[in-house]
């Protein structure tokens, strides 16, 4: 359920660019950002950061888009999202003792630190690669190709990304056998 609220703005951006144009889905998504800024921040009394910096830069690239009327800056923003994630990842992984995939799930899960380390690499490879394929998109398919992406090409990547890493991580589940007779 959270990663569909966290996919609001772009389903909302998808809808209205098949209804109307690529202002129309701006807006869109800019609105449904706010929105679920607001939400968030009256039912949960705080914000992800995920979500600011998506809000911060849908405000920044839509407007441009908008105020210049030229869809590129807004075809450049998952880049942009994507590629901040990297340096934050990799950031975390250098400069901290504990990378924020660890921070965020160590509670969750427990790994040894080199497996820690080689899920933080993954996801700044992740998301630096992703950036890189929205751009390649972007410039040489068509905007209702790269909308498209937007949605389900960014959607079935991370989900197939998230399911390699469930195999990577089932090699550290203890499998300890019943103690109940069957």
């Amino acid at each position: 359920m959270k990663m569909l609220a966290d996919l609001f703005p772009v389903i909302l951006f998808f809808v209205a660019y098949q209804v109307y144009d690529i202002y129309v889905a701006t807006v869109t998504a800019i609105v449904a950002a706010i929105a679920q800024v607001a939400y968030s921040r009256l039912r949960h009394g705080r914000v992800e950061t995920m979500h600011w910096v998506t809000l911060g830069l849908l405000v920044v690239f839509g407007g441009l888009t908008l105020a210049l009327r030229d869809p590129t800056f807004i075809k450049w923003k998952p880049t942009v999202v994507n590629w901040l994630f990297a340096v934050a990842f990799l950031g975390s992984q250098l400069f901290m003792q504990r990378g924020l995939l660890q921070r965020m799930m160590d509670h969750a899960v427990t790994l040894p630190d080199h497996a820690w380390r080689r899920l933080n690499t993954a996801w700044v490879a992740f998301f630096f690669t992703m950036g890189v394929v929205n751009l390649y998109v972007a410039y040489n398919f068509s905007e209702n190709a790269w909308v498209n992406f937007k949605l389900f090409g960014f959607l079935g990547l991370t989900l197939v990304f998230m399911l390699a890493q469930g195999f990577y991580l089932s090699r550290y589940i203890d499998t300890a056998p019943s103690t109940e007779e069957e």
